[in-house]
C-alpha cells in the first residue's frame, strides 16, 4: 500500500506524514514516517493500540505529549515509548513553530497474528475523510461514520472517549445503522497515498535507512 516517500497529509489536524519504510518496504523491521506537525497540529482525541507499540523521536521543534496520564514535553533527541493498550495523545503547542518526529510502530510481543499495515490503512481512512471535509475542526468524523470505523479497527486503536461501557453501547446502536446507511470503514479512494516526495537523506539516515533510490 505504501513505500518509502509516500506522503499522508491531513489538512485538518496539520498533520503530514512521509512514509520512510512503508507496507511494500519494511519487511520485519517497524514502520516508520517523518511527520511534520505544523503549528497547532494535534492527533484526532485520545487513544491506546491493543497490538501496538509506537516510538517517538523528535528531531526539531517540540512535541507535546500524554502518556498514561502523564504530560510532559519532547524536545529535540528526545523519545518516549508507548507500549501496548496505554493511553497517549500528543500536540504542538507552539503557534510558529514545526515538530519534526520520527515515528516508529510495530506489533506487540505476541501479538503476531495483527496486521501492523492495518494501523496505516487507519490512518489513510480519517487522512482521507478530514480532506474531503467530512470531518469537524479536530478532526472528528461523523458519529455515524466513527462508529463504522471503530468497530472495524478495533484491534488497531481504541479512543479513551466517551468511556469503554459507553462506546460498547453506542456502537451496538450506531454501527448496524451506518452500515444500513451506506457507511464503510475502509475507502479505498480515501486510504490511499496522497502524494510522493523524496526524503530528506539525513531524515533517513536519523531513522538507520539507506538514502532512497527513485
Amino acid at each position: 500500500m505504501s513505500r518509502c516517500g509516500d506522503v499522508y497529509e491531513n489538512k485538518v489536524t496539520g498533520e503530514f506524514a512521509v512514509i520512510l519504510r512503508g507496507t511494500e518496504d519494511r519487511g520485519q523491521g517497524p514502520g516508520i514516517a517523518h511527520l511534520t506537525a505544523r503549528p497547532g497540529a494535534a492527533v484526532v482525541g485520545e487513544h491506546f493500540h491493543p497490538n501496538m507499540v509506537e516510538r517517538f523521536t523528535v528531531v526539531s521543534g517540540r512535541l507535546d505529549a500524554r502518556i498514561a496520564g502523564k504530560t510532559f514535553s519532547l524536545e529535540p533527541g528526545q523519545s518516549a515509548t508507548v507500549e501496548a493498550g496505554v493511553a497517549h495523545d500528543w500536540w504542538n503547542s507552539s503557534k510558529t513553530d514545526e515538530a519534526h518526529v520520527l515515528i516508529e510502530f510495530d506489533r506487540a510481543p505476541g501479538a503476531d497474528h495483527i496486521d501492523p499495515n492495518r494501523f496505516e490503512l487507519l490512518i489513510g481512512m480519517l487522512f482521507g475523510l478530514a480532506n474531503a471535509g467530512k470531518v469537524d475542526k479536530k478532526g472528528r468524523p461523523s458519529p455515524l461514520q466513527a462508529a463504522v470505523i471503530a468497530r472495524e479497527f478495533a484491534d488497531v486503536i481504541v479512543f479513551t472517549r466517551p468511556s469503554p461501557a459507553i462506546q460498547k453501547v453506542a456502537l451496538g446502536i450506531l454501527a448496524p445503522l451506518a452500515n444500513l446507511l451506506g457507511y464503510r470503514a475502509i475507502d479505498p479512494s480515501y486510504c490511499k497515498p496522497h502524494g510522493h516526495i523524496t526524503p530528506a537523506p539525513e531524515i533517513l539516515a536519523l531513522a538507520g535507512l539507506p538514502a532512497a533510490r527513485f
